[in-house]
């Protein structure tokens, strides 16, 4: 079993130019803050330090993650929130420019395609889109199926399972998706992290090499390997769902663990 000890210094992630934070388990548990979050995004503005929000939850749109926050008592403004939705909508807009969609999603993601000059289209679509969505239903599985059947193509705003909530855990696009995935036989391809086009547009906003910037989240197979393959530094913290010991069975490391971002700033 490998050492976890860390790779690089609390003092040299201090020093990053550029921060690309997840927010889920990392800011927030649903809507409750998290201890140290506060703090982290005041050391972030007062450092001068370039950074981004980075979501796979598709189901909100800028204004709202920044309402959210502010809803929290934190003020930041929204150009520092980047989501699986635009991510998914900037990927359709590049391959396909004017096609159509059906959509299973909330305003954020159905905003984002309308905004890239993608149209709904429920009778024959170039693509079946899928995000997290309340109006998931026996009834948008069967259209999707069927819709996938006759030739549209499968896109997943995201390849999350879970995400964490207040109270536990809720199935996210990856666990929605696979319903379709089974009764198609067809394999979504994912926008969201960990995909390199999102965390590459992430940097970009930025204005960031990948060596001046920092890749904070909880999750391992999202936030860790996105941050590690685009070869950013990468925060592991231990606020959402992963613990010391379920990430010993990942292959990679990150190169530092905290226990929330509030260590970052202190």
């Amino acid at each position: 079993m490998y050492p976890m000890e860390e790779r690089i210094s609390i003092t040299d992630l201090r020093n990053k130019k550029g921060f690309i934070c997840d927010m889920d388990g990392v800011l927030y548990h649903g809507n409750r803050l998290l201890p140290g979050a506060a703090e982290f995004i005041q050391w972030l503005i007062d450092e001068q330090k370039q950074f981004l929000f980075l979501t796979n939850n598709s189901g909100y749109t800028q204004r709202e993650l920044a309402q959210k926050l502010g809803r929290m008592g934190l003020n930041v403004p929204e150009n520092h929130f980047y989501t699986s939705a635009l991510a998914t909508a900037a990927f359709l807009k590049e391959q396909a420019p004017g096609c159509s969609v059906y959509a299973i999603g909330e305003a954020g993601l159905i905003n984002a395609l309308y905004n890239a000059g993608i149209t709904m289209n429920d009778v024959n679509p170039d693509y079946v889109v899928v995000g997290e969505a309340k109006s998931y239903s026996l009834e948008t599985l069967t259209k999707a199926t069927n819709l996938v059947l006759k030739g549209a193509r499968l896109i997943g705003a995201n390849s999350d399972v879970s995400g964490p909530i207040e109270n536990g855990i809720a199935p996210a696009c990856r666990a929605l998706i696979a319903p379709i995935e089974m009764a198609t036989g067809t394999t979504a391809y994912f926008c969201g992290k960990p995909n390199p086009l999102m965390m590459r547009t992430g940097l970009n906003i930025l204005g960031c090499h990948s060596a001046e910037a920092a890749m904070v989240g909880d999750r391992m197979d999202t936030d860790i390997v996105a941050g590690m393959e685009s070869g950013m530094t990468t925060v592991l913290v231990l606020s959402g769902v992963s613990t010391r010991e379920n990430i010993r069975r990942f292959a990679y490391r990150p190169s530092i663990i905290l226990n929330g971002v509030g260590d970052i700033a202190s």
